[in-house]
């Protein structure tokens, strides 16, 4: 039988997987590269069950962030699903998704990385979230292709105006 330690790494993993895929997915599509997985812990094996990426530019939404697509993907779970579940997401979470990480009472975020940008781990923390920055290489070189080629669409993204 695998330990505990054992098998968070193998969700942590499993989880950073699904996100960065995501992430090219969206590239790919001309859009933010920003991808999110929630991995559940309550079963016997960690298993996804919720996936997606930011389609602000692909869909002209103004809320689909890679871990609210994540979310809306899940469909409607128990609050027992999300208290026993890790989300997983390439870029640190800005503020409206840090809101439903604390909504739903997610205990646990992986990050990706935060250099290209750094959003409200500190709130996180401060009700009780574990958070876990990666500093992955891959997400940090997509994130950051995607603001030289697209700057105008990614200081949309996160409400700001090109300085």
């Amino acid at each position: 039988m695998e330990s505990a330690s054992a098998n968070i790494v193998h969700a942590d993993t499993m989880g950073m997987d699904v996100a960065f895929a995501n992430a090219k997915k969206s590239y790919e599509e001309g859009g933010v590269p920003i991808g999110a997985a929630i991995v559940y812990h309550g079963g016997s094996e960690p298993r996804v069950v919720g996936q997606g990426h930011n389609q602000r530019v692909q869909k002209a939404s103004p809320i689909l962030h890679g871990e609210t697509a994540a979310l809306e993907n899940a469909g409607r779970l128990k609050p027992e699903v999300y208290r026993n579940s890790t989300m997983y997401t390439t870029l640190s979470p800005c503020s409206m998704c840090t809101g439903a990480i604390l909504l739903y009472k997610i205990p646990r975020l992986v990050i990706g990385e935060n250099v290209n940008f750094t959003g409200d781990e500190d709130l996180l923390r401060s009700r009780g979230v574990e958070v876990v920055v990666l500093n992955d290489e891959k997400c940090k070189e997509l994130m950051g292709r995607y603001i030289r080629e697209k700057p105008e669409d990614w200081y949309e993204d996160i409400g700001e105006t090109v300085p």
